[in-house]
C-alpha cells in the first residue's frame, strides 16, 4: 500500500471542498448544528487562508493513487503552536494504519510545539490522537481538557531530526 501526502494546490481547491462534503457529513454527528442547505449539500469552509497565509497547509492524502482523505495543518507561529485543523480518512480506507502513517509524517515535516485539539463528543478522534500521539512521542506528551470540554494533546518534536 502506497500512502502519500500531497500539497493541495490553489486550482485543486474544488476537489479539496467536494471531499470535504463526506467529512462534515460524519462530523455532522458529533455536532447538531451541521445541516445541509437548500442545494442539499453541507456548506463549504472558507479554505482561501490556505493559499494566503504561509502557515497553513493543505495536504491530499492518497492510497496507491486514489484520493483516500486530507489533512489542513495550521503550522507554529512565534504565538501558537502547530495544530491540525481537520484530518479526514474515508471510511474505506478508515482502520488500516493510513491515518497514523499521515499523522507521523505531517508531524515530521513541521517539527516545534503541537496542540491537537478533539470535540468532546468524538471519543474515536480522541483515541485516535492520543494513541498515535503517545506512540510518535514515546509517551513525553500531555493532556487536558479545556473549558469546553475538548481533549487537548500538547508535545514538542523538535528532537526528531
Amino acid at each position: 500500500m502506497n500512502i502519500e501526502v500531497l500539497r493541495v494546490e490553489k486550482n485543486e481547491q474544488q476537489i479539496l471542498h467536494n471531499i470535504m462534503q463526506f467529512y462534515i457529513y460524519d462530523f455532522s454527528q458529533f455536532i447538531n448544528s451541521i445541516e445541509v442547505n437548500e442545494q442539499g449539500l453541507y456548506d463549504p469552509f472558507n479554505l482561501e487562508e490556505y493559499w494566503i497565509h504561509e502557515n497553513k497547509h493543505p495536504f491530499f492524502i492518497k492510497v496507491d493513487d486514489v484520493l483516500a482523505g486530507f489533512v489542513l495543518v495550521n503550522s507554529q507561529t512565534e504565538t501558537s503552536p502547530a495544530s491540525i485543523a481537520e484530518f479526514f480518512i474515508l471510511k474505506k480506507y478508515a482502520g488500516k494504519g493510513i491515518g497514523k502513517v499521515v499523522a507521523r509524517r505531517i508531524f515530521d515535516m513541521f517539527l516545534g510545539d503541537w496542540k491537537i485539539t478533539q470535540i468532546a463528543k468524538n471519543y474515536p478522534a480522541q483515541a485516535f490522537w492520543r494513541s498515535v500521539i503517545k506512540d510518535y512521542t514515546n509517551d513525553q506528551y500531555s493532556e487536558t481538557y479545556d473549558n469546553s470540554r475538548r481533549s487537548v494533546q500538547e508535545f514538542n518534536n523538535s528532537e526528531k531530526k
